[in-house]
C-alpha cells in the first residue's frame, strides 16, 4: 500500500479549477517539431529502401541507354571535343534519366493517388521531404554515371586522370535536375502530364547534353545554355583536357550549384502547394 499522499506528490496536477470550482483538463504540450536534418536523414532512408528494389532495374536501363549511344557515335565522331562532348553528355544523361524523369514520374504518382497526404501528417519541413527524395533518386545514378564514364573513356581513348571530378559533378547536376523533376511532378495538374514532362526534360538532356554544340543552331544552342545538366556536361567534357581550365571548371559547377538551390526551392514551395489543396 503507498500512501495517498505519496501518490499526489509524484503524479503531476494535470487539472485546474474553473470559475464553478468544477475541475478541467489542461492540455498537454505539443511535441517540438522535428528539426530538418534528422527528419532529411529519415525521409532519404525510407526512399531509398524503398526505390532499391524498384529502381534498380531502371538504373541498368539508363546505363545501357547511355553506352549505346556512345558506341553508336563512335562511328561519327573520332576524337577530340566533339568526343569529349560525347562521353560527357552520355554520363550526365544517366543523372538526368533517374534524378529527373523517374523523379517527375514519383511524385506526379504521390499527388494523384493521395500520397501526400500521409507525408503532409508527418511532422517534418516540407524541405526533408523534397530533398530526401532527390538525393535517394540522385543517389541511384552514381554507378551507371561511373560506369558509363569509364566505358566512353576507353571507347574514344580519352584520359581518365581527371574522372574524380565527377565527385562533384553527379550532386551537384543531381541537385539540378532532381529539383527541376520533382517540380515538375508537382505543379503538373495530372500524373500523366508529368510523366510527359519528365519524358521530354530527359529528351532535351539526350539531345542537348549528347550532341556537340559546335554543330548546333544558334537558337538550339541557347536552349541548351538554358538546361540545368549543360554546366555539368561541360564541366566534365573539360576535365578531359590535359591541361584542364579549372577556372571554368569551378564556374560550371557553381551555375549548377545555384540552379541547383533554386530548382529545390521551388520545388519545395510546390511541396506545400500540392500539400495543402
Amino acid at each position: 500500500m503507498v500512501p495517498a499522499e505519496a501518490v499526489s506528490s509524484r503524479v503531476p496536477d494535470r487539472a485546474a479549477h474553473g470559475p464553478s470550482g468544477t475541475s478541467r483538463t489542461l492540455p498537454a504540450p505539443l511535441a517540438p517539431r522535428a528539426r530538418l536534418l534528422p527528419s532529411l536523414a529519415a525521409v532519404y532512408r525510407a526512399q531509398l529502401s524503398r526505390a532499391r528494389v524498384a529502381r534498380i532495374p531502371l538504373l541498368f536501363v539508363a546505363t545501357f541507354q547511355s553506352v549505346g549511344i556512345m558506341i553508336l557515335m563512335r562511328g561519327v565522331v573520332d576524337g577530340g571535343s566533339e568526343a569529349r562532348a560525347v562521353v560527357a553528355g552520355s554520363s550526365v544523361l544517366v543523372v538526368a534519366f533517374v534524378a529527373l524523369n523517374l523523379l517527375a514520374q514519383y511524385f506526379g504518382q504521390l499527388r494523384a493517388g493521395g500520397g501526400l497526404d500521409h507525408y503532409a501528417t508527418l511532422p517534418v519541413p516540407p524541405a526533408s521531404v523534397v530533398l530526401g527524395a532527390a538525393g535517394a533518386y540522385a543517389s541511384f545514378t552514381v554507378p551507371g554515371t561511373l560506369v558509363t564514364a569509364v566505358t566512353g573513356s576507353v571507347l574514344f581513348q580519352l584520359p581518365m586522370t581527371h574522372l574524380w571530378v565527377l565527385v562533384a559533378v553527379i550532386p551537384l547536376a543531381g541537385a539540378a535536375l532532381a529539383g527541376l523533376g520533382a517540380a515538375l511532378g508537382l505543379l503538373a495538374p495530372r500524373q500523366e502530364l508529368a510523366t510527359l514532362l519528365g519524358q521530354l526534360g530527359m529528351s532535351a538532356a539526350l539531345l542537348l547534353g549528347v550532341l556537340p554544340a559546335d554543330r548546333m543552331p544558334g537558337p538550339v544552342v541557347w536552349a541548351r545554355d538554358l538546361l540545368p545538366s549543360t554546366y555539368g556536361v561541360e564541366a566534365l567534357a573539360r576535365s578531359f583536357d590535359a591541361r584542364p581550365d579549372w577556372t571554368a571548371i569551378a564556374l560550371d559547377l557553381g551555375v549548377c550549384a545555384a540552379v541547383g538551390v533554386l530548382s529545390l526551392a521551388v520545388a519545395t514551395w510546390a511541396y506545400r502547394r500540392a500539400a495543402v489543396r
